[in-house]
C-alpha cells in the first residue's frame, strides 16, 4: 500500500477534501492521507507546483499525489498521472506538475506520464466540475492500492508546463522578481542560491528600497527590521524578523528584485 498526499485550492469549510478521502478510502480502506495544503489561492496553479517543489520528494517511495487546482476542469484539459522518479502524481495537465517534471528531468530520474483514460477506475457517475472527486481520487486510490500506472491510461509526452518567471543576469547583477508570498508574509523571489553565490558578496533592492546583505537566519536582525535571506529551497527570501515583509513593503506578485555584487 503506497501513501497518499493531497492539494487542493478547495479550503476545508465546504468539506470537498474530505470527499476525496472518502473515495479513496472506499477502494483502499486504511489508506494512509497525508494533507499538503488545501489552502492554495483559488485557481493558483504556480502556487501549487510550488508547494510541491518543496514537499513531494521528502515524501517515502512511490507516495502518490493527488493534486485538484484544476481552473479547467470539464474543458479539453486532459487528467493524467506520472511517475517522477519514486513520486507519483495524479491531477490535471495544466501545468501544475512542472515542478514534479523539471526536478526529474534536472536529476535524471525516470520520467512516465499516462493520460487518465480508463473509466473502469473511475467513479461511474462522472460530473463536468468535480474531476478531483470522480476520476483524480479514484485513480490515485487504485495506483496507491498497486494498479500499475500503464494500466491507467495512455502513454503521452506532451503535457503542459508552466513558465516561471526568470530571472535576468549579468556579470555583477541578477534582476528578478516576487514570484510567490507564503502565509507569513515572506516574498519568495525567483532568484535561486547558486545564482547569487556566484556573485561573491552582494546587496538586495526591492523595487528602490535598499534591503542590505543577505542573513543566515531571522534572528540576524532586529525585529522590525527586513532580512534577504534563503528560502528552505533556496530561492532569495524577504522576510521580516517576527513580521510581514509583504505588509512592510506593500508588496505583491511581481514586484522587482535585485541582487548586486555589493
Amino acid at each position: 500500500m503506497r501513501h497518499i498526499t493531497l492539494l487542493t485550492d478547495f479550503g476545508t469549510t465546504e468539506g470537498e477534501h474530505t470527499v476525496l478521502k472518502g473515495v479513496i478510502w472506499r477502494i483502499l480502506p486504511g489508506a494512509s492521507i497525508a494533507d499538503l495544503s488545501h489552502s492554495i489561492s483559488p485557481q493558483s496553479i504556480l502556487e501549487g507546483a510550488l508547494v510541491l517543489e518543496r514537499t513531494a520528494h521528502f515524501f517515502p517511495e512511490e507516495t502518490v499525489h493527488i493534486v485538484v487546482i484544476d481552473p479547467g476542469v470539464g474543458t479539453k484539459r486532459r487528467p493524467i498521472a506520472a511517475q517522477f522518479g519514486d513520486q507519483f502524481f495524479v491531477g490535471p495537465d495544466n501545468g501544475v506538475c512542472t515542478t514534479m517534471l523539471e526536478r526529474a528531468e534536472r536529476l535524471g530520474l525516470p520520467v512516465e506520464i499516462v493520460h487518465l483514460d480508463k473509466p473502469e477506475y473511475w467513479l461511474e457517475d462522472v460530473t463536468s466540475i468535480f474531476h478531483g472527486r470522480d476520476i483524480f481520487a479514484p485513480s490515485g486510490g487504485h495506483l496507491a492500492a498497486g494498479v500499475p500506472l500503464s494500466d491507467l491510461g495512455t502513454p503521452i509526452t506532451d503535457v503542459i508546463r508552466i513558465k516561471k518567471p526568470e530571472a535576468t543576469i549579468a556579470s555583477d547583477r541578477i534582476q528578478g522578481e516576487v514570484m510567490h508570498i507564503d502565509s507569513y508574509g515572506n516574498l519568495i523571489c525567483n532568484i535561486r542560491r547558486e545564482q547569487i553565490q556566484k556573485l561573491g558578496q552582494v546587496k538586495v533592492k526591492f523595487k528602490n528600497v535598499e534591503l542590505g546583505e543577505m542573513v543566515d537566519t531571522f534572528g540576524d536582525k532586529a525585529e522590525g527590521e527586513i532580512c534577504p535571506i534563503y528560502s528552505p529551497m533556496y530561492y532569495l527570501m524577504i522576510a521580516e524578523t517576527n513580521g510581514s515583509a509583504q505588509k512592510h513593503l506593500n508588496a505583491q506578485r511581481g514586484d522587482k528584485v535585485e541582487v548586486y555584487k555589493a
